[in-house]
């Protein structure tokens, strides 16, 4: 066991010492050391009970006869984070949870893992440090809240910031904004929708790390409990057959996680973070192989900002196993990859089936045949970007419209505030992308005043920046190359025609090569925005969106 490094032998006698200084026992020292990487905290609603969920993950890990030791994580909330100078920190805080969980691992030599994420950035980040250092792991998270309800209608996060915009356009009062505010979130848990939260948990599900039930038991229930006591279990299982994570997360695994992203139509933010899992994991995997799985990928669920359903509907409709039994009956999954229960996934979906077609279409009618996100390229990003395709009206999936420019989001923000983006525009943002931002800050604000405004059928936005899972309409981000690194999207111009076909993933800037190569031999980029703290190291060393964002 790795634990013997800290725990075993007289010259670790001084180690021992200090555990014995923690309260633990020699009995305890005897058995596997478990982290039990907790990112409970006060400022996340999705983190607020996963003191709860940690304090079951140990009593699981006890049952089966291992010693739970507590460690902590941190985690940005991105809704507090959305719309100011925070959201720069929430996609490079990844990156940060990656590095501290190996620390963590490693200073203290402990034989497995089982992480209790919940929200954005946490769960990738999490799985991204398991797979680095390919130990036993298992991932429990904090579940989805439950549904709000506003108008009469269930409703979750993403009617929030879309009442807004409604608001500063004279469409509600203000009595209808401060009941939208007072009841969208009514507990704990990831914000209701299929946002990047629960993308995220589902798909720890759908690639085999976590357990059946991790991405739709909704955080108030008894359930989610008992889910974490079985992921303790699980983990000492995984500990003593010498089961780890690489064996779990490959590409094949990675191709079945894919698979049921394009059905379940997940954040775009998973593109970011299943390309960085995948780096983390050595497996070569790029934005090609999203546009293959989405072409054979029916798209089975709309949930918000899509659709009217909620993550407790999903649940309820038979959660994950159901999708991915309607999957298997077109031989869309590998059903022979191991998973953390210690079966295959064709076993763990064994008699899975749909509870209710209002929240999984079944697979011979589907919302469309095609998955719920696309990859385009074309002259404005000849390395890709990305667009949630299920969320955008099918009057919008091709477009062509005058550039409307803008070189941030607080810019843009005032502009679509103000009433000055019209019907037909294409709202460009540009140096919010990883290097330029930095950060590549989510645009949730700009879409969601578009959504409230009702111009979300008639109006694009393309940013090398990116967007919540909240986000709906034609938004278009990722854009690669970013503007701070030379990008073409830093050379459109004020009223350029810039035209989007999505059923055919393309995105072009109607400017000839000759004009477009004038502007690059004038093109100076500018001063970073941020010169100093750890966000100017991050800038300096993190890689394009189309590869994950990931640090070198």
């Amino acid at each position: 066991m790795r634990s013997d490094n800290v725990t075993k032998g007289s010259e670790r006698a001084p180690n021992r010492s200090l555990f014995y200084a923690l309260g633990y026992t020699p009995e305890e020292l005897e058995r596997p050391l478990i982290g039990v990487v907790s990112a409970y905290s006060e400022i996340v609603p999705g983190h607020m009970n996963l003191d709860k969920i940690a304090d079951a993950v140990k009593a699981g890990v006890e049952m089966a006869g291992g010693t739970p030791i507590l460690i902590p994580a941190i985690g940005v909330c991105d809704g507090i984070a959305m719309g100011h100078v925070g959201m720069k920190y929430s996609l490079a805080s990844r990156e940060l949870i990656c590095d501290s969980v190996e620390t963590m691992l490693m200073a203290h030599q402990l034989d497995g893992l089982v992480l209790v994420p919940n929200c954005d950035k946490i769960v990738p980040g999490m799985v991204m440090a398991a797979v680095r250092m390919d130990v036993p792991a298992v991932v429990c998270s904090g579940g989805p809240m439950l549904a709000g309800s506003y108008g009469g209608e269930e409703v979750s996060l993403s009617k929030m910031f879309e009442a807004v915009g409604a608001y500063k356009a004279g469409m509600i009062t203000d009595e209808q904004l401060e009941d939208c505010t007072c009841n969208c979130c009514p507990s704990c848990g990831s914000c209701s929708g299929m946002y990047t939260a629960n993308s995220m948990n589902c798909l720890c599900e759908a690639i085999g790390i976590a357990l059946p039930g991790n991405g739709t038991i909704p955080a108030v229930y008894s359930k989610r409990l008992q889910l974490a006591k079985h992921a303790g279990m699980a983990i000492m299982d995984m500990v003593n057959k010498g089961i780890t994570a690489r064996q779990i997360i490959n590409e094949r695994s990675i191709r079945n996680a894919l698979t049921c992203d394009m059905a379940l139509g997940c954040s775009t933010n998973t593109v970011l973070h299943l390309l960085a899992i995948a780096y983390e994991a050595g497996v070569p995997i790029d934005l090609k192989l999203f546009n293959e799985i989405s072409a054979r990928t029916p798209n089975l669920c709309h949930l918000a900002p899509a659709g009217p359903t909620h993550m407790p509907d999903l649940y309820a409709a038979g959660g994950i196993p159901a999708v991915q039994a309607e999957l298997a009956k077109k031989g869309l999954l590998d059903l022979d990859v191991p998973t953390v229960t210690g079966k295959t996934l064709g076993e763990n979906i064994k008699g899975a089936h749909i509870l209710n077609e209002k929240a999984i279409r079944p697979i011979e009618n589907p919302y469309s045949q095609t998955g719920g996100l696309q990859i385009l390229w074309g002259n404005i990003a000849p390395d890709g970007c990305v667009v949630k395709r299920s969320a955008v009206a099918p009057e919008m999936q091709q477009h062509s419209g005058p550039a409307r420019v803008f070189n941030s989001e607080e810019t843009a923000i005032a502009a679509i505030y103000a009433g000055q983006i019209v019907p037909g525009d294409v709202v460009v943002i540009r140096y919010e992308g990883p290097k330029g931002g930095p950060g590549m800050r989510e645009m949730l604000n700009p879409t969601s005043a578009l959504a409230g405004m009702k111009l979300d059928k008639t109006v694009a936005l393309i940013t090398d920046g990116r967007f919540s899972g909240a986000s709906r309409g034609a938004a278009i981000g990722h854009v690669s190359p970013e503007a701070a690194s030379g990008g073409p999207i830093g050379l459109i111009e004020e009223g350029d025609t810039i035209s989007i076909d999505i059923p055919n993933a393309k995105i072009t800037l109607e400017v000839s090569d000759e004009v477009l190569a004038e502007r690059k031999a004038k093109y100076v980029a500018p001063e970073p925005n941020i010169k100093t703290g750890w966000l100017s190291r991050y800038a300096r060393m993190v890689t394009s969106a189309n590869l994950g964002a990931v640090l070198k």
